[in-house]
């Protein structure tokens, strides 16, 4: 019994000073808040007693002109203490306030009074309330006194930041930033507020219509973190004038469509930091509960994901840290995360958490980017945003040529879109011809009749095939022309021939794999020769498919096409089909893309720019309006159609039933089906080898059947 009232003594006393200094806590924290609210109401109404005019003279005589901030500072510093926390945290927080307090007073103290002679005129001169108040008196006498004018500012300047930091728990490169970014976006306000100005004193004046396009200028690209709201048709298509136009091209009457056309971004989202810091933390605390111990570094937040850059302690494996994705997504409540291990150029492995809420990026303000504008090549397009928030532009020369492949509604369509109106925007039809082959009959209808068209958009499937066989006709052409002229690409000749300049081709083909159903080896082929040869003849592909298999993405294609973007796909397998790597399974969809340039080693992340199919046909009307010339006739494609069908034989259709349903295809094994002679039915075979329905001869071997039965109804229906 004795030792346990023993015990109970020990646990009452060692919780009475817990209790003790709670209690000493809150009391104090109550009464500086009262006389916080005392302080206040004493400066606000003079006429009150002995108390109340004591109060205001302490406040006068300690913080000057700035009086009305002592009570404040004594209000926060007993909710400070009324909080529960970390008497630490607390203490840090109230010594960053005292810290601002100081630097707001002498900064009072320096603009609103004369520099003292001595301590004591400085002294005396704020103890009467002059300037900044005793306080202020002494600390800018003291700063002056020992590192003068500008050091003092300097260091003025430098206090604020880190007391700004300490009252905010916020790094001050996440302040630095935050900073940047009101500045440039209040410079863009101030911006738009001063066009509009100018452009309604200019329209009174008359001399709109007299106007020549201004200069270009640089915008600075903002960082995007908000869902947007739907553009409205005010902000599209106000003030039609043509102030600002897209960027330079090649030297041309080429007059490009407004970016007003466009919409502007939303605004960004500015209350993500307190986010990235505590998951910064998490993270942190996450591996180190594995037994890893990591720092993070630096963080880079981007419209759709926020990349987390960390650095393991020594002796830490790489592949320990990737194994741990989906505890780390678990640990930050995330859909999932995506690892680059490690980031390229820098000693840290990067973790890519997606945002609580993915930002849009509009094609406006990627094409009103410095990077887009700058940019020399006429066959620049615009991408998108970086994870970090940087513009993302792609040189189509440079590619030369590129792929594109992803799930249904994962942002393929809008990344065409959004490629062809970057090229509408950076160069004329003189300079720029689009070949568009839409098997679809939807996607890229919106940009027919179009100035910059070889021919209307080839919707058929047969045709496309017999338009790719066009392509590599010009681009033999091409060859001649430039040998002729003893030049190695198409640069060097249009500098050589500029009253007959030869303008760059792009071929878009939005649906790879209606094209491989119907003409496999013609199609094939074809896009290999161009792949392969039309670079340096100005002829560039962008194949886009959304069935990214090895019986669309063949081989040779991946071999001859090395510029890759692929939005998010179901499988790793489909990862690996198009970037010869995993990882576009993680993307999340709506435009989150991963860009595989020619020469890189790993692929970049970027958040697609989206444009409206309102905006697309703005832009298609204001071309087809503004520029008169001849509308694209249709190529001529009756004698290739001629080649590729050959001799056409009535029993092609049940000669190719047979081989089918049999898995394999001899002469002889038609003979004897059709009973016809063997003259005819080798015909018949070499027939359907030319076609891609079979393959090669192997000797004593019969020849291997190429389709399936459902591609054979495709191709020449069910017969009856």
């Amino acid at each position: 019994m004795a030792r346990k009232r023993k015990r109970n003594n020990r646990k009452k006393k060692s919780a009475q000073p817990g209790l003790k200094s709670a209690l000493n806590r809150e009391v104090g924290g109550f009464a500086l808040v009262l006389l916080g609210v005392l302080a206040a109401v004493a400066l606000l109404f003079p006429d009150g007693g002995s108390v109340m005019e004591g109060l205001r003279y302490a406040a006068t005589s300690l913080a000057g002109e700035g009086r009305y901030l002592f009570p404040l500072f004594l209000g926060w510093t007993g909710y400070l203490l009324l909080r529960k926390g970390a008497l630490a945290e607390q203490a840090l927080r109230l010594a960053g306030g005292a810290g601002l307090l100081i630097t707001v007073l002498v900064l009072i103290d320096l603009w609103f009074s004369s520099p003292s002679s001595s301590l004591g005129e400085a002294l005396v001169r704020g103890w009467w309330g002059i300037g900044g108040g005793a306080l202020g008196a002494l600390g800018s006498y003291a700063l002056r006194w020992a590192f003068g004018l500008p050091g003092t500012y300097l260091l003025l300047a430098g206090l604020s930041l880190l007391s700004l930091a300490l009252v905010t728990s916020t790094h001050p490169t996440e302040l630095f930033r935050r900073g940047g970014w009101l500045l440039k976006s209040f410079a863009g306000r101030l911006k738009q507020r001063l066009e509009g100005f100018l452009y309604v004193e200019e329209k009174e004046k008359g001399k709109m219509e007299e106007l020549p396009p201004p200069p270009q200028e640089e915008v600075l690209p903002v960082l995007i973190t908000e869902e947007p709201e739907a553009p409205s048709r005010a902000t599209a298509g106000e003030n039609r004038r043509e102030p600002r136009v897209a960027p330079k091209s090649p030297p041309s009457d080429y007059q490009p469509p407004p970016l007003e056309l466009l919409s502007l971004p939303p605004r960004p989202r500015t209350d993500a930091g307190r986010e990235i810091s505590a998951n910064a933390r998490l993270l942190e605390d996450t591996l180190a509960s594995f037994g890893i111990k990591v720092k993070v570094t630096q963080v880079s937040c981007g419209p759709a994901v926020t990349r987390y850059e960390v650095q393991p302690a020594p002796g830490v494996k790489v592949s320990r840290i990737v194994s741990l994705a989906d505890d780390i997504a678990l640990a930050l409540a995330t859909s999932g995360v995506r690892i680059e291990a490690p980031i390229p150029g820098k000693a840290a492995i990067g973790i890519e958490v997606p945002n609580r809420e993915v930002a849009l990026v509009s094609l406006r303000e990627i094409l009103e980017s410095k990077e887009f504008q700058n940019s020399p090549s006429p066959l620049t397009v615009a991408l998108g945003k970086g994870i970090a928030g940087q513009v993302v532009v792609a040189d189509l020369i440079a590619c030369p040529h590129l792929l594109i492949a992803g799930a249904t509604g994962a942002g393929k369509s809008v990344c065409l879109n959004s490629l062809i109106v970057s090229l509408l925007y950076k160069s004329g039809p003189d300079i720029l011809k689009f070949v568009l082959i839409d098997p679809k009959m939807v996607e890229l209808m919106v940009f027919n009749d179009i100035p910059h068209l070889v021919c209307p958009v080839v919707t058929e499937a047969k045709k496309a095939a017999a338009t790719l066989k066009w392509l590599v006709r010009e681009m033999e052409r091409r060859y001649e022309l430039l040998a002729s002229a003893g030049m190695r690409d198409i640069a060097r000749y249009n500098q050589l021939k500029k009253e007959e300049p030869l303008p760059y081709i792009v071929v878009v083909i939005d649906e790879l794999a209606d094209l491989m159903m119907v003409a496999p080896v013609d199609v094939e082929d074809a896009i290999c020769r161009l792949a392969q040869m039309a670079r340096a003849a100005g002829i560039h592909l962008v194949v886009a498919t959304q069935r990214p298999s090895v019986d669309v993405i063949t081989g040779l294609i991946k071999a001859n096409i090395p510029s890759r973007i692929s939005f998010a796909v179901s499988s790793q397998a489909d990862s690996r089909t198009i970037l010869d790597m995993a990882g576009a399974e993680k993307l999340l969809g709506k435009g989150d893309m991963l860009f595989s340039p020619v020469g890189s080693s790993k692929p970049i992340r970027v958040q697609g720019a989206y444009v409206s199919d309102k905006e697309v046909e703005a832009v298609v009307e204001y071309l087809k309006e503004r520029i008169q010339g001849e509308k694209p006739e249709p190529l001529p494609l009756e004698e290739l159609e001629e080649e590729a069908e050959v001799e056409e034989d009535e029993l092609l259709p049940q000669a190719v039933e047979i081989v089918v349903r049999a898995g394999q295809a001899s002469a002889s094994l038609l003979q004897r089906r059709l009973r016809i002679g063997y003259a005819r039915a080798a015909r018949l075979i070499d027939l359907m080898e030319r076609k891609g329905i079979v393959g090669p001869f192997e000797g004593s071997k019969p020849r291997p059947v190429l389709i399936t039965l459902e591609q054979y109804y495709t191709l020449f229906g069910r017969q009856k």
